[in-house]
């Protein structure tokens, strides 16, 4: 499976190189850097000490959404209340889930926020999954470095397997899927139910691919009744 790691404005210089370092040592190499130009300070290139080129290679993006064009499934860090998301997966527990979708979808990305406020709830809604780190402490932080490093180091076996060519259209049957069911929805009459939508939006990202080919069927013969 293809990996990308994305930066959502980071601010600080040290914490990009301090994170291009991370990767490197764990084996991951495209790195995407949304609104933010901090990358180009010398302090980003002295702190990525023998991993300039991630910085050399890197892209950037004014938004999250354009970052994650032609991403197949997102994961995004987040250490804020679970209490609107519905499903949260610690490190370890993403790695059997994305082994299961390394069989059918190319491209994930691995999204962490800023230093200060981490995500708004409108870029955690672009993720098919939340994580974050289990911490202890009252006051739990972690650096944006020490942060990728953890996931990098947790990922890392996924990237040293050989990938698995999917088969065409596969890598667009989550993203249809939300799109059918949203429809549907408002077909329904229902989409005033925030609770409904965001549950169904939310749970989608842990469905394997034949949940995923057996939904689209059922959706599918749901369509042909509604317009019968």
């Amino acid at each position: 499976m293809r990996f990308t790691i994305v930066l959502v404005a980071p601010a600080r210089a040290e914490n990009i190189g301090a994170a291009a370092r991370a990767m490197k040592t764990m084996g991951f190499k495209a790195l995407r850097i949304v609104d933010s130009e901090a990358h180009l300070q010398p302090a980003a290139r002295r702190v990525a000490h023998g991993s300039t080129d991630i910085l050399d290679n890197l892209t950037t993006y004014p938004t999250l959404e354009a970052a994650l064009h032609d991403v197949d499934f997102t994961v995004a860090t987040t250490a804020r209340s679970r209490a609107k998301f519905h499903y949260y997966a610690t490190p370890p527990e993403l790695v059997p889930l994305l082994e299961e979708k390394a069989g059918w979808l190319n491209h994930t990305a691995l999204v962490f926020g800023r230093e200060d406020s981490g995500l708004t709830n409108e870029e955690l809604a672009l993720a098919d999954i939340l994580t974050g780190v289990p911490m202890v402490a009252d006051y739990p932080s972690l650096n944006l470095g020490q942060a990728v490093m953890v996931f990098c180091y947790q990922l890392a076996p996924l990237i040293q397997q050989r990938s698995v060519t999917s088969k065409p259209g596969d890598e667009n049957q989550l993203l249809a899927l939300r799109s059918r069911i949203m429809t549907l929805l408002q077909s329904l009459g229902v989409t005033d139910d925030e609770k409904l939508a965001d549950w169904l939006q939310q749970r989608i990202g842990l469905l394997q691919q034949r949940d995923t080919a057996m939904l689209h069927r059922l959706l599918h013969d749901i369509e042909k009744k509604l317009v019968e």
